[in-house]
């Protein structure tokens, strides 16, 4: 098998564009494919089930083209203005008559949507009833995959994954080292690569969008009052931290742009790669080396997250994404395979505590930790500065400590999601008493 190929594909498959937040958008194509599968004239109803995770995430985030938030309304811009082709930009081109008929379709009361009692961190179904028969379709391991569609009670597809398998679990990349991997992609020729450069230049806009003005909680953009005043230094760490919570900031609130989002997560692509563009701001990076940190940021978080899941109690952008961009910066700094490994202890020592309770406008706070996180982990790595080996769940090498991680994820915090989302539940029922 050819590693560098694989590692092509595998990019291909994980880092793509996203409009919004990349679990209500995969409600919305959810929706928007089962009701491509009938040709109706009337709704009579339909149901919408996801997986708690799916709930979680999508509760308290802006929705492109509205200026509402969560999952209902997502699912019914599915049904009125959704288009499966356009994947994750499923929300893209809406119109305001589409957003007014969504509000009528949830005033009919004829969408439902609840929790699916599901250990899949992933999972989407839709079924519809129409005058002209009915449909039902079901996402499951990845935000855009669709693994069962059934049309008028015959089987178009059956494709569910048992047991909470994942779509990588057969990539030989997770079970490499991790210098090994880094060496493959320093072989990749600069033409097979350099499709990463697209994800820079796609987020640093939105992250551009965040700092010229003032967009959800203004996180990125207080920083960047605070740097003009000379209050923070216009370093690396505080420009990287600007600019991944700028990013957020906008993509949280519901901007109509795209994000190049990263195994899934459209937050972990800002992490994954602005850290980066941080980096460039200050130093002279050819085309080539930076296509190849980018590279080796977006592997990187892929690679955590085989481990932790895709969706996880831990903020994969702290743990994942930052700890990607951490070893990009190292390794455009020139880091040796041991200080590589320092960065990813340095992280996961760091940043291992750090909870997801859903996509919300808070997250920029989150992803600003991350961003200037993975900076002071690579710097403090390159000064060979590096947490050692059985201080708390960091082992001798990064990938025994990511498979500790790995082991309190999934085993240590099994009912952390569910305590995070009847927290949540509660207080979204006060809020509305």
């Amino acid at each position: 098998m050819n590693i560098g190929n694989l590692i092509i594909d595998t990019l291909k498959e994980e880092v793509v564009p996203a409009m919004g937040c990349t679990e209500p958008v995969a409600v919305a194509l959810a929706c928007a494919k089962v009701k491509e599968l009938i040709d109706y004239d009337t709704i009579n109803n339909i149901e919408v089930l996801v997986g708690p995770n799916i709930y979680k995430n999508g509760l308290a985030v802006g929705i492109p083209n509205t200026n509402e938030v969560g999952l209902y309304i997502s699912a019914a811009l599915g049904i009125t203005g959704g288009k499966s082709e356009k994947d994750l930009r499923v929300l893209e081109g809406l119109t305001e008559e589409d957003v007014q008929l969504a509000n009528e379709l949830l005033d009919s009361g004829k969408l439902s949507l609840d929790i699916k009692d599901t250990k899949e961190k992933i999972y989407i179904e839709a079924n519809i009833d129409t005058n002209k028969g009915s449909a039902k379709v079901v996402i499951q391991g990845r935000h855009n995959k669709f693994v069962f569609i059934e049309k008028q009670g015959e089987v178009i597809l059956d494709a569910k994954e048992e047991n909470g398998q994942s779509s990588n679990s057969n990539n030989v990349l997770y079970n490499m080292k991790i210098s090994d991997i880094i060496k493959e992609i320093e072989k990749i020729p600069y033409e097979d690569i350099s499709f990463m450069l697209d994800g820079l230049e796609m987020n640093e806009k939105v992250s551009e969008c965040g700092l010229s003005e003032r967009k959800g909680m203004g996180v990125g953009y207080s920083f960047k009052e605070n740097m003009d005043k000379g209050i923070l230094s216009n370093d690396i760490a505080n420009t990287a931290m600007m600019m991944t919570a700028a990013a957020s900031d906008a993509r949280m609130s519901g901007i109509c742009l795209s994000v190049m989002s990263s195994n899934g997560s459209g937050n972990n692509g800002l992490t994954a790669i602005l850290p980066i563009a941080a980096y460039r701001k200050k130093f002279n990076v050819d085309d080539e080396r930076l296509a190849k940190a980018l590279a080796i940021s977006h592997i990187m978080n892929s690679y955590t997250k085989y481990y932790i899941g895709r969706l996880s109690a831990l903020c994969a952008c702290g743990v994942a994404a930052g700890t990607g961009a951490g070893v990009a910066i190292a390794w455009l700094m020139g880091a040796n395979d041991n200080q590589i490994d320092g960065v990813i202890k340095n992280m996961i020592a760091n940043t291992s505590g750090m909870i997801c309770d859903g996509a919300k406008v808070g997250c920029a706070l989150k992803l600003a930790t991350s961003a200037s996180s993975a900076v002071q982990s690579a710097l403090l790595a390159m000064n060979n500065c590096i947490v050692p080996a059985r201080n708390g769940i960091v082992a001798e090498t990064a990938e025994d400590t990511i498979k500790n991680l790995k082991t309190l994820s999934v085993e240590g915090m099994s009912n952390a999601d569910s305590c995070i989302l009847k927290i949540m539940k509660q207080m979204q029922t006060k809020a509305h008493a």
